[in-house]
């Protein structure tokens, strides 16, 4: 199955050795994205929730350039916390941003992410 590299500067990139997203089929996966503004590069400012809304609009606009119709399209997502004390209000964030049928998901917490960064997704999305 022929597969396709997705590119956009809706949502941050950088030098290392990954892909934003990859089609294969009907499929996008999108890499996992902290909350950092793809116009600076830099992490924003904020609480956890600011940061989970940041992460969802990256993964939104991957899912977008690969053809999809956004988080609506997104059908599994993983969430790595630092402190599975934020748990309630990443809940709330991205509630916010899935107020229909939300996704699968997985949550987990580990010990260290890149920066100083509480949260952290990657999501699979279908655009059949």
């Amino acid at each position: 199955m022929p597969t396709e590299r997705i590119i956009t500067d809706d949502a941050p990139r950088n030098d290392n050795p990954y892909s934003q997203g990859v089609t294969a089929g009907d499929t996008v996966y999108v890499s996992g994205y902290g909350p950092v503004d793809p116009e600076t590069h830099e992490e924003i400012a904020g609480d956890v929730q600011a940061q989970t809304e940041r992460v969802l609009d990256s993964i939104a606009a991957v899912v977008e350039e690969a053809g999809g119709d956004g988080l609506d399209d997104v059908v599994k997502v993983t969430v790595y916390l630092t402190d599975l004390d934020d748990y309630d209000r990443v809940n709330e964030a991205y509630g916010a941003k899935f107020p229909g049928d939300p996704p699968a998901r997985v949550c987990v917490e580990v010990s260290r992410l890149p920066g100083e960064v509480r949260v952290e997704m990657d999501a699979v999305a279908y655009l059949g």
